[in-house]
């Protein structure tokens, strides 16, 4: 077996660009205070490219005065097609400025978030959810120079819940059900979301919803929709698609029409949500504005700006279908 390769440096860069590794620092990391002709740029740029030579992270870090990655703590959840799709827009937004997104995901074996923050030296940590005043301080002290967001995020997750239950009441539903995962890392969110729905009913005059734990398997979904069905609910706010989609199984079995007998309002509006039987109502976020004011909030504390306010339409709107 040969050797491995020997990773290439600035000094190589240096050596076939006929200049100095200084130059080679200076050239790559386009400092503009200093003024190199057009011919000695090109001569670095093209030996770095022949040589597919990559800036080590901390040489980066010394030159910026900071490191380009920003890490991100994702729960200890299922990653369904909302979260995906968040840090998809989120890596790219962040790559257009000169950043690399690194995902972390939360669970009892994992190393705690500070100690992953001062291994990466990461610049920035963010989060689905929010920090606690603890917890940011103990990033900051780790070398975070940002920390987003330390706010509380229940009121956008009661605001899922409330337009799902206040589309269901609008439409002249008297009795709403919730559809409540099993999944233990679901619940915190899908008590939230919850909260947000009783409110509507509140608001509406209507009872709060009845609320059924469920898995995402027929018997279940089946067994959650008869026991609505014996306390005539005829309106269900699922937790998300995939649930409300089991729900719509769980009718369809039990001989309910939908949204005649029992209307179905999902959340995400995932792709296949259009292709449901019937297409499914649900609650949608606007991902690709969400990941990028994100990545400019980001972006203007590691330049010490103010960061922008959140663009309207970012937040949770109905997308109506024939489910409700």
């Amino acid at each position: 077996m040969g050797q491995p390769a020997k990773r290439v440096t600035s000094a190589d860069v240096a050596r076939v660009a006929g200049v100095s590794r200084t130059t080679v620092s200076l050239v790559l990391n386009g400092k503009s205070a200093w003024s190199f002709p057009e011919e000695t740029r090109n001569r670095v740029l093209d030996a770095a490219r022949q040589l597919d030579y990559r800036p080590r992270a901390s040489a980066r870090a010394l030159a910026a005065g900071r490191s380009d990655i920003v890490l991100l703590a994702v729960p200890d959840l299922p990653i369904g097609a909302g979260i995906s799709r968040f840090v998809e827009q989120l890596t790219a937004a962040l790559a257009g400025h000169g950043l690399t997104l690194v995902t972390h995901l939360a669970g009892a074996d994992a190393r705690p978030l500070p100690d992953v923050c001062a291994t990466l030296e990461a610049s920035a940590v963010t989060a689905l959810e929010s920090f606690s005043g603890e917890m940011a301080e103990a990033l900051q002290r780790a070398g975070a120079q940002v920390v987003l967001p330390v706010l509380d995020p229940a009121p956008p997750m009661r605001e899922v819940g409330r337009i799902q239950a206040a589309h269901l009441a609008a439409r002249g539903h008297q009795l709403l059900g919730y559809a409540l995962p099993t999944e233990p890392a679901h619940l915190p969110m899908a008590r939230q979301r919850l909260d947000g729905a009783a409110l509507a009913c509140a608001a509406a005059g209507l009872e709060p919803p009845v609320a059924v734990e469920m898995g995402l398997d027929a018997a279940s979904a089946e067994r959650a929709v008869a026991s609505w069905a014996a306390r005539s609910v005829t309106g269900v706010c699922a937790f998300n698609d995939e649930y409300a989609m089991a729900v719509l199984s769980g009718s369809r079995a039990r001989g309910l029409a939908v949204p005649g007998d029992m209307a179905v309002v999902g959340v995400d509006d995932i792709p296949v949500a259009q292709f449901a039987a019937p297409p499914l109502t649900t609650v949608a976020f606007d991902l690709h504005e969400a990941g990028q004011h994100r990545a400019e909030a980001i972006v203007a504390e590691l330049e010490g700006r103010e960061p922008p306010p959140p663009p309207a339409g970012v937040g949770p709107r109905l997308v109506q279908r024939e489910s409700a």
